[in-house]
């Protein structure tokens, strides 16, 4: 897949992260894992993301990585892209890149690069050596300490062909719309905030009509029907799921740091596709803050 037929793909559809099953002594689970993409194959993602933030890349092993994408792989081969995973320091990340291309990925998910502050030129000579090291589509996620202003994504859309995405994990909406104005069509626009169905219309209404949902993970046929009346205009679904499950999910999910993956997990084992449990420094629900996600998991019926 070229990287222009990866930023179709990425234009339209839900997508979504798998998370990585891990066993009871929290190594990674191959067969548990090949599974839950069977198994949320029939629902119809347009693109996974493997090894991502939801995936818990930043907890793998670069062995673990390399298995983790393989079997992603092998199980959506032909069917569904697998963009993989890559962050780190710059020389790591080129080397999760071009491991993924190796194996066979269609596209990579820039994650940031972690811990320290870095100015608009080490950000470009970053994301730009990263593009370059590989010939693949690249998305670019805006999070945390990667904060790429409108005229530094110029200088890189110039530099990199093969950067087709951006990922908005900030929601500064002032940025974002600047973003959106400057680049133009020249990227897929993708949601990223954490349950991003909440913030869905709003960043439809700026231009970015495609997101990434965690849900996926344990309600797919309710994270497919959200996204499908919001791809309708059909407000009245989307509230009513909004203020039905989303809110209080939310409110149960800020309940911990971290919670943003390990509520997915619990969700997923509640749904009897247990990816076990969170790796440190994540930590799993509450036993009472997982009784509370069954119940709200039960209003929406059968997956």
């Amino acid at each position: 897949m070229s990287p222009q037929e990866l930023k179709q793909v990425l234009q339209s559809g839900l997508l979504s992260f798998p998370l990585t099953d891990f066993d009871a002594a929290l190594n990674f689970a191959p067969k548990p894992y090949a599974e839950r993409l069977e198994w949320l194959q029939p629902y119809g993602a347009s693109a996974l993301f493997a090894a991502g933030g939801t995936g818990e890349f930043f907890s793998l092993e670069p062995a673990e990585f390399s298995r983790v994408i393989q079997v992603a792989l092998d199980a959506c081969r032909g069917r569904t892209p697998i963009l993989a995973g890559a962050g780190g320091g710059t020389r790591l990340a080129i080397q999760y890149a071009q491991e993924a291309e190796r194996l066979g990925a269609q596209g990579l998910l820039l994650l940031p690069h972690y811990l320290t502050e870095a100015s608009q030129q080490g950000l470009i000579a970053h994301v730009e050596a990263v593009c370059k090291s590989v010939k693949i589509g690249v998305v670019v996620y805006n999070r945390g300490q990667c904060r790429l202003t409108p005229q530094s994504l110029q200088v890189l859309a110039d530099r990199c062909p093969n950067l087709i995405g951006f990922k908005d994990g900030l929601g500064d909406i002032e940025k974002f719309v600047s973003i959106r104005q400057t680049l133009g069509e020249r990227f897929a626009y993708l949601g990223g905030l954490p349950t991003a169905e909440l913030f869905a219309g709003a960043y439809k209404a700026m231009g970015c009509p495609v997101y990434s949902s965690a849900v996926f993970n344990f309600i797919p046929r309710t994270a497919m029907d959200f996204y499908r009346a919001h791809a309708a205009g059909d407000t009245a679904t989307c509230d009513a799921l909004i203020r039905d499950f989303f809110l209080p999910y939310i409110a149960l999910r800020n309940k911990g740091e971290g919670y943003a993956v390990s509520i997915v997990k619990a969700g997923a084992t509640l749904a009897g596709h247990s990816a076990g449990p969170v790796r440190p420094p994540l930590s799993d629900l509450l036993p009472a803050e997982v009784e509370q996600l069954g119940a709200l998991m039960a209003k929406l019926g059968p997956q």
